[in-house]
């Protein structure tokens, strides 16, 4: 074991402050990985603050992870000494089920998550990114192109492959009209991805102020959702609409701008349910609503590698760990663009 220092949550109503404990050491197919950067994803607030009731405390969040590899395991064969790598939102999972032979380890029932999940080499819950250092089992660690600025990296391990995935899945291209509803750390990241892939991109916000930014992003319309005119103006036209508002909404404004066909994906996870969707808004078009998590291993590197091809990288604001529970607050008020990460070198 060797000690390490990190910043944790004690229980549900108090700030994040430092912690002392102890990492494992790699066993014959792990890395050790000094952290460098982590980003700062919504899903940490609402798992420090115990908004889905399953936190376990003390809690050191950070799934958002790039760093360097200090030290592998005898048999770890896909990284060496110096390699710049990332580690998203798993750090293991059965490798034997159907999900898991299909490359969709997010969807394995014995997924462990980067942390707040049971740790069966320790005991107890699992320590997250916002440290020092970390050892994975190579399996879940991802080559991160030296093309890219680390920091600038780190939220895609969550931000960029949940909205990587549903995109490719639902096969986005060329001559597909598609929706971003939301502008935040998954939204920027979600229009990125969608002009990459050719389709006409609309983003709809509350927020008239974002239209000039989100064009910049490469949004080529931007809607007011509280405009109903606007949003009428829309009706029956989007192919696929991408859902990354995690507060509970109406979801028949966006169901009723599918074409038949159509499909509205939800990414957030509200801490109380939306409002349940009027049934005719799907039957008479057979529009779907569907949702979709993280990618697996396979399709996260897809993601990496094709983000360092076309130069997309998230927007950030890096802070030092000093200041995470400021940023908390921040986050909360939408006053970043569009992810906090933190540099770790902060943490002495």
């Amino acid at each position: 074991m060797k000690k390490t220092l990190g910043y944790a949550a004690h229980n549900h109503n108090t700030p994040l402050v430092p912690f002392s404990f102890e990492r494992r050491d790699p066993m014959a197919t792990d890395v050790r990985i000094e952290i460098l950067f982590c980003g700062v994803c919504h899903s940490d607030i609402h798992q420090v603050r115990n908004e889905w009731g399953s936190s376990v405390f003390p809690m050191v969040p950070g799934h958002e992870i790039v760093g360097k590899v200090t030290q592998v395991g005898s048999e770890v064969s896909n990284f060496k000494l110096g390699d710049t790598v990332g580690v998203g939102c798993l750090v293991d999972s059965c490798k034997a089920c159907p999900d898991c032979n299909d490359n969709l380890e997010q969807f394995c029932d014995n997924a462990v998550f980067t942390y707040n999940s049971p740790d069966k080499h320790t005991g107890g819950s699992n320590y997250g990114g916002y440290s020092r250092q970390i050892v994975v089992n190579q399996d879940f660690v991802l080559h991160v192109s030296d093309k890219l600025d680390p920091a600038a990296v780190a939220p895609l391990l969550c931000a960029g492959i949940t909205t990587y995935s549903p995109l490719r899945h639902w096969k986005v291209g060329k001559g597909d009209k598609v929706g971003i509803v939301g502008l935040g750390g998954l939204g920027h990241m979600g229009i990125k991805f969608a002009h990459a892939f050719g389709a006409h991109v609309v983003l709809f916000t509350t927020t008239p102020g974002k239209a000039e930014d989100a064009k910049r992003l490469g949004a080529d319309e931007v809607v007011i959702s509280k405009n109903a005119d606007e949003m009428q103006q829309h009706l029956a036209s989007f192919d696929f609409i991408l859902n990354t508002v995690a507060a509970p909404h109406n979801l028949d404004n966006y169901t009723a701008l599918l074409k038949r066909d159509g499909t509205l994906c939800l990414l957030g996870v509200p801490d109380h349910p939306h409002p349940s969707p009027a049934v005719g808004n799907l039957i008479f078009k057979r529009r779907r609503i569907v949702g979709s998590l993280i990618g697996g291993l396979k399709e996260t590197q897809e993601m990496l590698d094709f983000c360092a091809e076309n130069a997309i990288t998230s927007d950030v604001e890096i802070i030092p760990i000093q200041q995470i529970n400021e940023a908390y607050e921040r986050v909360l008020k939408s006053d970043v663009k569009y992810r906090f990460v933190i540099d770790l070198a902060s943490l002495k």
